[in-house]
């Protein structure tokens, strides 16, 4: 198996797609300050998961995933500051906001995937 065959590395790259597409119509000012940090975050997760495939041991690939993870939740405020200040309308907030909540549980289902074969391989030894 490849990580581009992930499901939870599909969604990501799909949901890093749409943030580009919304902040690159941005004003310099908007991009310079807001956007580079969301892309940034929102980027980072399909990073981190391709990142953590390539590790040797299933605990050193568990921890790109819970970077993953956590540039979700920094994506998340990201999201929340567009919308307060404005720079998404709030029916593009509620469809993002569904995309980054499946995201979420999909991660965390991979991660828990990882940790029961941490936990396979520790008895197996």
């Amino acid at each position: 198996m490849k990580f581009e065959d992930l499901e939870v590395y599909k969604i990501s790259m799909d949901v890093s797609d749409k943030i580009w597409e919304i902040v690159e119509t941005w004003d310099y000012f908007k991009k310079d300050t807001v956007g580079k940090q969301w892309v940034r975050a929102i980027d980072s997760v399909s990073s981190n998961i391709s990142e953590g495939f390539g590790r040797n041991t299933y605990k050193d690939q568990r921890n790109f995933y819970y970077f993953s993870r956590g540039s979700l939740c920094e994506s998340k405020t990201w999201l929340e500051k567009s919308k307060r200040r404005k720079l998404i309308n709030e029916s593009t907030y509620s469809l993002l906001l569904n995309d980054f909540n499946i995201l979420g549980i999909k991660l965390n289902n991979f991660i828990n995937s990882v940790t029961r074969l941490i936990k396979t391989d520790i008895q197996t030894k």
